[in-house]
């Protein structure tokens, strides 16, 4: 495998509509201005009780918001090239969702306690599972039936995303220092250091030290952007000038998608409860809205063959979700009342170590079929089940 580190114009996901050909006059993009109505949607509603149509807008709003998101990462990737393009979306919606998680749990409740866990554990399986499986199963039945990928790279994600997973939200349930799958403080704030440190560890590697495991490969094995799907993979990055600009608007639209999230969750709520459903199928919900965005992102590199920029968005989206949230949330629970549980159940924690041993088959060989796609997704598919019905 080629070892230059040096990214030609075309690698990276599409930068979108327009690019090859001169940009569009902004005020015909509605990518431009979606989240911008968006926003002023969310704080026309923000605090208030609405009523059913105007929850529809803002579920519209939420739509556009997350298709605003995609393609201004992609935008923003094709500017700057793997890897990253995918760490700019992965930590822009982790942010943001460490804010919603803050704001929820500020709320109170009775299930206020459970929600970062509950949020951060969905985050792990819809990423590790819902888009790895995704995007392996695109690529697959586009790119002569088998996924290549950097074996290099995503294991060293793997292995962080597992180990992160492994300290935050296992060790919890079996350590005696507090009852209540808690940990202590002094726990806790080890927790929170050591994945901060890990996660700063594993952008260094992916960013500098070792940017060729991340990324895209060809079918033989050396550094590619994929086969061609149309013109533009091979339109030139766009200007630094619509960068930034895209840069601006895609925070603008996670934004909006999150805030809008949270404005339609009461509704979400009240049919979980009329259903007679558990709580924690709120945060599934939310957690699903929230990493549209990704998801999307995800699936349309891995049309273009770029199945190693996928796993980069997958696995680097939970080390940021759980490297970034715990600290965040160690340093809230200083002023936030009430316990704060991370240890999980008997059924996540067999859901959790399945998926750590399916994954490592999976990224191993650096080559994937439609069989691991289809394990994978029906891992996801066994989480939202056991999730409803546990």
């Amino acid at each position: 495998m080629s070892t230059g580190t040096e990214q030609g114009p075309h690698q990276g996901p599409a930068a979108g509509r327009g690019e090859g050909h001169g940009p569009a006059h902004p005020a015909r993009q509605w990518t431009t201005w979606a989240p911008v109505v968006a926003v002023a949607v969310l704080a026309a509603g923000w605090g208030r009780h609405l009523p059913g149509p105007l929850l529809a807008v803002v579920g519209l709003c939420l739509i556009a918001s997350v298709l605003s998101a995609v393609h201004h990462a992609e935008v923003v990737a094709h500017r700057v090239g793997e890897p990253y393009g995918s760490l700019v979306l992965a930590v822009a919606v982790t942010v943001i969702e460490v804010g919603l998680i803050v704001m929820l749990m500020a709320g109170g409740g009775g299930d206020a306690s459970t929600y970062a866990r509950d949020t951060v554990f969905a985050a792990f399986m819809i990423t590790c599972n819902g888009v790895v499986g995704l995007s392996v199963l695109v690529a697959a039945l586009r790119r002569h039936r088998v996924a290549v990928f950097n074996a290099e790279g995503s294991g060293g994600a793997l292995a962080t995303v597992t180990t992160l997973a492994t300290m935050t939200l296992v060790l919890p349930t079996f350590t005696t220092g507090k009852p209540g799958h808690q940990f202590t403080g002094a726990q806790l704030a080890f927790a929170a250091v050591a994945s901060l440190a890990l996660y700063l560890l594993f952008v260094t590697v992916q960013t500098v030290r070792h940017r060729d495991y991340f990324l895209p490969v060809a079918r033989d094995g050396g550094l590619a952007d994929g086969p061609a799907d149309s013109e533009e993979d091979h339109a030139p990055p766009p200007a630094a000038r619509a960068a930034w600009a895209s840069l601006g608007l895609l925070l603008v639209a996670l934004v909006a998608v999150v805030g809008n999230a949270k404005l339609v969750s009461p509704a979400i709520e009240d049919g979980v409860e009329s259903a007679g459903l558990p709580q924690a199928v709120v945060g599934v919900v939310i957690a699903l809205m929230v990493l549209l965005p990704e998801t999307l992102a995800a699936v349309r590199a891995a049309r273009r063959g770029r199945v190693q920029t996928s796993l980069n968005l997958a696995y680097g989206s939970a080390i940021a979700s759980i490297g970034l949230t715990v600290p965040a949330i160690a340093l809230a629970s200083i002023w936030l009342s009430g316990p704060l549980v991370l240890g999980l159940g008997a059924v996540h924690l067999v859901l959790l170590t399945l998926t750590a041993v399916v994954s490592a088959l999976t990224v191993v060989p650096g080559r994937a079929t439609l069989l691991q796609g289809g394990v994978h997704l029906v891992l996801f598919a066994a989480f939202v089940f056991l999730s409803i019905s546990p």
